[in-house]
């Protein structure tokens, strides 16, 4: 009997240990997807001010309304295909960032049936 409860208690000291192990790694993969996440970010905030800027410049120059309208109508046809480029791209990042963060878990998961 006292063999059977140490078995026991050995076998959940190794599950506990290999749950932890697999939750510090899915935390890991985490934390790297979301600092890949902030670095896109930051990138496209920094691309969609310049591209901000440079419009506000064209405008300053233009030299009737009607170009005037044109480069506004330019700008923002540019700013809804980026913005949806950048929003496909960080769903697309979000995905494979989940997928990565609970491969450990998964893995853990499957050795402890």
């Amino acid at each position: 009997m006292a063999d059977e409860a140490n078995r026991m208690g050995q076998q959940y000291q190794e599950r506990v240990q290999s749950g932890f192990e697999a939750a510090s790694r899915s935390f890991t993969e985490a934390n790297k997807g979301f600092q890949a996440l902030a670095a896109e970010m930051m990138n496209y905030s920094q691309a969609a001010l310049d591209d901000a800027i440079w419009t506000w410049e064209q405008l300053i120059g233009a030299r009737s309304l009607e170009q005037a309208i044109q480069i506004q109508s330019d700008y923002a046809k540019r700013v809804y295909e980026n913005h949806m480029a950048e929003l496909s791209k960080l769903g697309e990042m979000t995905v494979g960032m989940i997928r990565d963060a609970s491969k450990p878990v998964e893995e853990a998961s499957r050795r402890s049936r």
